[in-house]
């Protein structure tokens, strides 16, 4: 049987799972608090490793091994920061979260956002975190899709519209049939197999390299037997290089989709659950893809310039039997749809119950979030078409400035910093506008300005705008 027969089996086999669990939990889905975040019953293990799934997708499978080979040691600054996000997210924030949500009936992040606000001010906050979130995220999923579309390319040989069409199938078939449940479970699935892959890929590439040793001796030949933990900058320089990298953990905060799981899960003690195994896997996740980088460095390995994304696909290619390329190929289009899935949903909830277009249809509120999630999926193709870009910079864009516009109003209601309506709108604008000037113009070493200056302005308005909690 061919490499290419092998591979299709697969992937067939594996599709086929994730569109019975579709169907599965379609029948769960009969209200927008269902479709949209479960009816708030996720268990630890679901909403640990979905959210896991979901954080990391393809940007860590393909972005960040490849930033880490093209970089070097240097990039390890960006692993505390991870790992810090989801303390951030899940013990700081999370109690406040889930709570809130359960006893207000909260169904999306900027439900959370308008807090106390009038009826007016939560309207606007509203409308104004959907034309947000549906910017970025259009972006984020042109960047999942691209990454699908390589890897169909890469082992089928189709052109890239039949490459990304075909990526992006299963996806919208299963997320418009169950909605928050189906994306949940199956991102669970996902994330085990992400988790293979990021355990065999990294233990074959530094046997291949000689050993741990040699990688060491390797990676440090250049430098006087030092690591450059630094890339080569000193001073000023280094400690804002090392910081901007471990600044990218402040976007956890205000990314929709993960703050879906923390409100959905079923009870606290679920929540602390969910912590520690949504940690566990990050820490392992990631340590093996930076293992995977920085072994390739030390590797002869087929990478043409510029194509450092495809690092784990060359590294399994020559390391690996064929089964294996269908294995591999599983969990990138895995890691893809375990963040495609989830913003989609979640962008569909901006508009259909954020920006209140479902009102306009009492009773139809699933059905305006199905017909939302197939209309922003077909803009998403479009862009990933017209302007290719590479994975990691795209994805960090979103990050940032959505971090940068909900994760400091977030951080502020968790303290008790009550902040009327006015201050709330003019500290989101203000963090995704500084986001987007930082990308576009200097971003700082280590994407520093980008990622730190867009949040101490927000936290400033909302600081001196703040009035003494009721609650």
């Amino acid at each position: 049987m061919s490499t290419t027969a092998i591979i299709l089996i697969t992937l067939v086999v594996y599709k086929g799972l994730l569109i019975a669990i579709g169907v599965w939990a379609s029948r769960r889905s009969r209200t927008e608090d269902d479709y949209l975040i479960g009816a708030r019953a996720l268990g630890p293990w679901v909403a640990g490793l979905s959210y896991a799934a979901t954080s990391s997708s393809a940007w860590v499978l393909l972005g960040f091994s490849g930033f880490v080979f093209l970089v070097g040691v240097s990039a390890l600054w960006m692993l505390p920061g991870v790992w810090g996000g989801y303390v951030l997210v899940w013990i700081i924030m999370g109690r406040s979260l889930r709570r809130e949500a359960a006893e207000r009936g909260h169904v999306t992040l900027a439900d959370y956002l308008a807090g106390d606000a009038g009826e007016a001010g939560k309207r606007l906050i509203g409308l104004i975190s959907a034309l947000l979130t549906v910017f970025c995220f259009i972006f984020y999923v042109a960047a999942q899709l691209q990454a699908a579309g390589t890897a169909m390319q890469t082992y089928f040989g189709l052109g890239v519209v039949e490459a990304v069409l075909l990526g992006t199938g299963v996806v919208l078939i299963y997320a418009l049939l169950g909605g928050f449940w189906a994306i949940s479970v199956t991102d669970m699935i996902q994330g085990a197999v992400m988790a293979a892959i990021a355990i065999m890929a990294p233990v074959a590439a530094v046997i291949a390299a000689g050993g741990p040793g040699v990688v060491f001796a390797m990676l440090a030949s250049d430098h006087a037997g030092h690591l450059d933990t630094f890339g080569g900058r000193v001073g000023y320089m280094a400690a804002g290089f090392a910081l901007g990298l471990i600044s990218i953990g402040l976007g956890t905060a205000g990314q929709p989709q993960l703050i879906a799981r923390v409100m959905a899960v079923r009870d606290d003690a679920a929540r602390r659950r969910a912590f520690a195994i949504s940690l566990s896997w990050a820490v392992m996740v990631f340590s093996g893809m930076a293992i995977l980088g920085l072994a390739g460095r030390t590797m002869s390995l087929d990478l043409a310039p510029g194509d450092h994304e495809q690092l784990l696909f060359v590294t399994i290619a020559q390391l690996f039997p064929p089964i294996m390329g269908g294995v591999v190929l599983a969990a990138l289009l895995s890691a893809v749809m375990s963040t495609v899935d989830s913003i989609l949903l979640s962008s569909a909830a901006a508009i259909s119950h954020d920006a209140r277009v479902a009102r306009v249809f009492p009773g139809r509120e699933v059905l305006i979030a199905r017909i939302v999630m197939a209309g922003l999926c077909v803009a998403a193709v479009c862009l990933a078409l017209a302007a290719p870009s590479d994975i990691f910079t795209r994805v960090l864009f979103a990050w940032s400035a959505l971090g940068a516009a909900f994760g400091p109003i977030i951080l502020a209601r968790v303290l008790s910093w009550r902040a009327p309506a006015p201050a709330v709108i003019a500290a989101m604008l203000g963090g995704f506008a500084l986001s987007v000037y930082f990308n576009q113009t200097d971003p700082g070493p280590g994407g520093l300005f980008e990622r730190l200056i867009p949040w101490t302005a927000p936290l400033i308005i909302l600081f001196a705008s703040r009035r003494q909690s009721r609650s």
